[in-house]
């Protein structure tokens, strides 16, 4: 039986399926979104907003907590000061699955996970929207 069982195991010891997530969670905070297959994201989800919601506190201990689970000091740096500004107004979801469709080798179900805000920044940087001049 199932009872209180929280996470999925994905065949691996605990001590690899820890330090996977670790990994995953860190090149999410470095490049903003990963593909990865979809059991994955969904149990990566719940890690990245962990660590967004670690970053909204800001103190000394959540950074240390931060620190304890992604794998370079520069991520942590870059959560705390760039990307949970972003979220300060939101209660939670700060990530999107998107799914993708089966990959050809071994027809397992692929996703992106990747930032809520972080492309919506992107797009108004990139594009400012120009004037129209009315005509009377």
């Amino acid at each position: 039986m199932k009872h209180a069982v929280k996470t999925r195991r994905f065949g691996k010891t605990t001590s690899h399926r820890v330090m996977m997530f670790r990994n995953l969670v860190t090149s999410l905070i470095k490049h903003g979104r990963v593909e990865t297959t979809l059991p994955k994201a969904k149990e990566l989800r719940s890690w990245g907003d962990k660590m967004i919601t670690l970053g909204k506190r800001g103190d000394l201990h959540a950074r240390r907590q931060a620190l304890s689970i992604i794998t370079e000091k520069e991520v942590v740096k870059k959560l705390f000061e760039e990307i949970a500004p972003m979220y300060q107004g939101r209660e939670g979801g700060y990530t999107r699955v998107v799914k993708l469709g089966n990959r050809t080798g071994d027809a397992a179900p692929m996703a992106i996970i990747e930032l809520v805000g972080k492309r919506e920044a992107e797009k108004k940087e990139a594009k400012p929207k120009k004037k129209k001049k009315k005509e009377e």
